[in-house]
């Protein structure tokens, strides 16, 4: 049984790595397209209206990033748990030994450089097109 348990707990660590990519491939896809449509739409015409599709589309950028940030904070705190029960196990099981308790603090670094570069990476494609405006 401890076995199966133990297969759970890792599907569950793959199946959070995968979200988590999920989430930060997006977020670096869709700031870098929202940076290019808007500098394009800025270089080109300064009507009132591209200036409202500009807003909008900060205003998405926005909710996506602070979407994708919640999702990653959620999966840190998921990987956490998840990590905690697994050394509970080897704990148990007396084999504590083979896995490293630091790897929760590198984890947790990882996951701060991903929401640092999605925050930056977001305020630039705010930035940028504005100012070039």
């Amino acid at each position: 049984m401890i076995e199966r348990v133990h297969e759970h707990i890792i599907e569950e660590l793959q199946q959070n790595t995968r979200t988590d990519i999920i989430f930060i491939v997006t977020a670096i896809l869709l700031n870098l397209i929202i940076l290019a449509v808007n500098s394009i739409i800025a270089a080109d015409n300064h009507s009132v209206t591209t200036t409202i599709v500009m807003i909008l589309f900060v205003c998405l950028l926005i909710v996506i990033n602070l979407i994708v940030i919640f999702g990653l904070l959620k999966g840190r705190q998921t990987r956490v748990k998840l990590i905690n029960g697994l050394l509970k196990m080897y704990r148990d099981q007396n084999v504590e030994g083979y896995y490293d308790v630091t790897l929760l603090s590198n984890y947790n670094t990882r996951y701060n450089l991903f929401i640092l570069a999605v925050v930056f990476l977001g305020i630039i494609a705010i930035i940028v097109p504005f100012i070039t405006r």
